[in-house]
């Protein structure tokens, strides 16, 4: 009688862990790839089947719930954390100060860039701009007050702040926090250890929220296309071409200078947030991708405290691509009413959207909000700002996107001035000659 044949141990180990992984090998794509998938079939629903396409928003909505309540309780052990590993609290100020700077400059520069870049190009003249609907915008339109921005920024109730989702305020009490432990020293290390096991945990917790972004991706996709279409977009497509053809200028000139500049290895940076950038471009939501971006660029070399303290203030006062395509929309509706675009007017439009753009909360179509106030400002009708509605979330993608990597960017850019801040008292040390040496010179 024959013997059946027998297979070595490892072998048969091999053969067990093969046939498990065959199931779940697609999941080992790359998130960028699932979410390109998940791309596809959303616009495969939301052409064929419309209504299932806007039924499945709902999984959007749940993804973007599930990112926005891990940030507060993971940005604010960080910034506290980030603050109190500092060597002083006068870093702390010499920071912030950069950081602000920073920000004011770019964002001015680039909302230069963008009015140019609309006024050469004319967009907006003779569009027809009594096709959209003042109920559109019902919900969005509110006033963004200067005076209610610094109150927002200084709570009252820090809890009530952490319940309101105020980003703001969480980072002003977490400069508070983070300054009072660096003023105490080692009395401050228990509640640092605590803090750091927090960190921790909302680092794995975001790490399953961000498996199941394609799902997000999916629904958000089936919707959009769903809900808006493709049909109303031609009058608007030189509004998107002038919009993206801006964010490539930031993208492939204005930052690549900066980081020249500041000798930062630009495409290895774009490389280390590939993948994040897309999925932000894809969710239309900078928030999705906060945590592993500080992740991200720790590894490229960025100090955590530098990350902790400027990635998530740059989300409220560095929104890079928001704020071109403001300016890109208040030109085109500019030119469609038929209102002054001269130079003086175009340079108070810019002023305008300097002051009004900082606080940007880092939430889909955020930009709708202060496009609206900006517009009331300089005089232009509410009810034009809806026809810009049914593209929003088109060119939304792409400012999300820039918003993300200007940020990546800008973290860099205050760390390595850092490290020069601290290079040059050792460099000048280093060229002295020390005593002994200069007494045996002489001898």
């Amino acid at each position: 009688m024959g013997q059946t044949p027998t297979r070595a141990p490892d072998e048969d180990a091999r053969s067990r862990r093969g046939a498990a992984a065959a199931p779940r090998r697609w999941w080992r794509l790359p998130i960028g790839v699932q979410s390109l998938i998940a791309v596809g079939l959303g616009s495969l629903i939301g052409v064929l089947a419309p209504a299932a396409g806007e039924q499945l928003k709902i999984l959007g909505d749940v993804f973007l719930n599930l990112v926005q309540v891990v940030v507060l309780p993971l940005v604010f052990p960080l910034i506290v954390l980030g603050i109190a590993q500092m060597e002083s609290v006068k870093k702390v100020g010499r920071m912030a100060g950069k950081a602000i700077l920073y920000f004011e400059v770019v964002t001015t520069v680039i909302l230069l860039v963008a009015v140019t870049l609309a006024k050469v190009t004319g967009i907006g003249e003779g569009a027809k701009i009594d096709t959209g609907s003042p109920g559109d915008i019902d919900g969005l339109q509110k006033d963004v007050d200067f005076h209610e921005l610094i109150l927002h920024a200084v709570p009252k109730n820090i809890f009530a702040a952490f319940g309101e989702g105020n980003l703001l305020g969480a980072i002003t009490f977490g400069l508070l926090v983070g300054v009072a432990m660096a003023a105490i020293g080692e009395k401050s290390a228990p509640f640092a250890s605590v803090l750091e096991s927090v960190s921790s945990v909302m680092f794995k917790v975001v790490g399953y929220v961000i498996r199941v972004a394609p799902l997000g991706v999916l629904g958000f996709i089936s919707y959009d296309v769903a809900h808006y279409g493709f049909g109303n977009l031609r009058s608007l497509l030189g509004f998107i071409a002038v919009v993206y053809a801006g964010l490539a200028v930031v993208l492939g000139v204005i930052f690549p200078v900066i980081a020249a500049i500041y000798r930062i290895r630009y495409i290895e940076l774009l490389k280390s947030i590939a993948g994040l950038v897309g999925l932000a471009f894809v969710t239309r939501s900078s928030e999705a991708v906060l945590a592993p971006v500080m992740a991200k660029l720790e590894d490229f070399g960025v100090s955590r405290s530098t990350t902790s303290f400027v990635v998530p203030l740059g989300y409220s006062f560095n929104t890079d691509g928001s704020v071109l395509y403001q300016a890109a929309a208040l030109v085109f509706l500019s030119n469609a009413y038929g209102t002054d675009t001269s130079l003086a007017a175009l340079l108070v439009m810019v002023g305008v959207l300097v002051v009004l753009s900082k606080g940007m909360a880092g939430v889909a179509s955020a930009s709708i909000v202060v496009l609206i106030a900006a517009g009331n400002t300089i005089g232009l009708p509410a009810e034009g700002i809806a026809i810009l509605v049914g593209v929003d979330f088109i060119v939304d993608m792409a400012r999300t996107a820039v918003n993300v990597v200007g940020n990546s960017l800008a973290a860099a850019v205050i760390d390595r001035s850092e490290i020069r801040r601290e290079a040059k008292p050792a460099r000048r040390t280093a060229t002295l000659p020390a005593p002994a040496e200069h007494a045996e010179s002489k001898a």
